[in-house]
């Protein structure tokens, strides 16, 4: 999975309110549609290109599947998102080490 088409992915405004409810724990298509302004059938369209994107997992539990958000899926968000974390902490770091500068005229 990449970063793109978890972007790609979460791009929509519906498939994100369906991924983020996904973020209490594991849901049924039914349970994640429930209350939603969009049908059953788009909550599992959405689903389906969210698995794609490899931001959620589902398993079946009888005759119903159950969907998770995939922590590994995360992964490669958060190391895409991290690196501008880490670039503005490196240029942090570089300027708290530079001597401090001194006042003309003050001593």
């Amino acid at each position: 999975m990449t970063y793109e088409k978890a972007f790609a992915a979460l791009a929509d405004p519906s498939r994100r309110r369906v991924f983020e409810r996904l973020r209490a724990g594991p849901l049924s298509v039914g349970a994640v549609a429930k209350g939603m302004p969009v049908s059953r059938p788009a909550v599992s369209q959405h689903l389906k290109v969210l698995k794609e994107a490899g931001l959620v997992t589902d398993h079946a539990e009888g005759t119903r599947r159950v969907y998770s958000i995939d922590p590994q899926g995360l992964s490669a968000v958060r190391s895409w998102l991290d690196q501008f974390w880490d670039d503005a902490l490196a240029a942090f770091r570089a300027e708290a080490e530079q001597k401090p500068k001194t006042k003309k005229g003050k001593s």
